[in-house]
């Protein structure tokens, strides 16, 4: 019997929720985001999963920092979620299986995966590019979440710090100075062609009209995540980086400029085998690739359960 999960991708504007059939994602179905109050959006993410009927179990895509072990968020920033144990209220309600995880982390489990379920990069790094920047890890298929579930945070990976002197600059909050989030997010390009007198939010489409002011602003942050992406290189010597996010539709304007950086800061020798290429499932990819994580965490729990039987007897 095909297996029957549920994918639910949770943002600060909508909820996308995605019934994964087998190897087929259905139509997700969106609604607005209730972020009045903690018990409110809990009550609406129960609600949008029941109205998708049976299921064996369920992903859930936010944009926090989760501790994977206990499925507790430990920071929210744009949904009122944070220290709420989010995996066992869920399941509690439910009555079924729930994963939480962080959502580039859910959409770089997409990215690793074809339409059909096969897996097209074994070692893969992605990078959200949109207000912020996000970034998710998968090695050996699998999602790299580090100690305590909190990786990968690549936005703040300091690129561009002076540190000839100290103390460095440091700011009370976050992003920090220098980071990637602060040179390279969607937030940096309209700050970047407010210079060149190009609307905030009109970037990209001034770019594809042919504004030279535009084209230079893209060409910049392109640079400057190019430097981001040696780093993970350099780290990971991936199959794949992939740059998702509202920015990655600005194509080859952001990724050729990225590339060309990328290939300057990149040590001889590694990353021989990468490719760097804009993310294939766009909004897609947080509530599908909750869907896949809800499908291996289940099976994982199954093969766990059935070695602990075999201990036992």
């Amino acid at each position: 019997m095909t297996r029957r999960l549920i994918g639910v991708d949770v943002g600060g504007t909508k909820i996308a929720v995605a019934l994964l059939d087998g190897t087929t994602l259905r139509e997700p179905v969106l609604q607005p985001t209730d972020t009045s109050s903690a018990e409110a959006l809990v009550a609406q993410i129960v609600a949008a999963i029941r109205a998708a009927g049976d299921v064996a179990a369920v992903g859930v895509a936010i944009p926090s920092v989760v501790d994977w072990e206990t499925g507790r968020i430990r920071y929210s920033v744009n949904i009122p979620l944070q220290d709420v144990a989010l995996r066992e209220v869920l399941r509690e309600q439910l009555g079924v299986p729930v994963f939480v995880d962080n959502d580039a982390t859910c959409a770089a489990l997409a990215e690793a995966y074809d339409d059909d379920g096969s897996l097209v990069a074994r070692h893969l790094v992605m990078f959200t590019v949109g207000t912020g920047v996000g970034g998710g890890i998968v090695i050996g298929g699998r999602v790299y979440r580090g100690a305590t579930g909190a990786a990968a945070e690549i936005g703040h990976t300091v690129v561009g710090a002076d540190l000839r002197r100290a103390p460095f600059a440091h700011a009370d909050d976050f992003p920090q100075p220098g980071s990637l989030e602060s040179l390279a997010s969607g937030t940096a390009l309209n700050e970047i062609a407010g210079e060149y007198g190009v609307p905030p939010g009109r970037v990209i489409d001034a770019a594809r009209d042919g504004d030279a002011g535009a084209i230079a602003a893209l060409e910049l942050l392109g640079r400057r995540l190019g430097i981001g992406i040696a780093n993970a290189i350099n780290a990971f010597d991936p199959d794949l980086v992939v740059v998702g996010g509202g920015v990655s539709a600005a194509g080859e304007q952001l990724l050729e400029p990225a590339r060309a950086e990328a290939a300057r800061y990149r040590l001889k020798g590694v990353g021989t085998r990468t490719e760097i290429r804009r993310a294939r499932y766009g909004p897609l990819a947080g509530v599908r690739g909750a869907a896949l994580l809800a499908g291996q965490e289940l099976e994982s729990e199954r093969i766990e359960a059935a070695r602990a039987a075999q201990v036992a007897t």
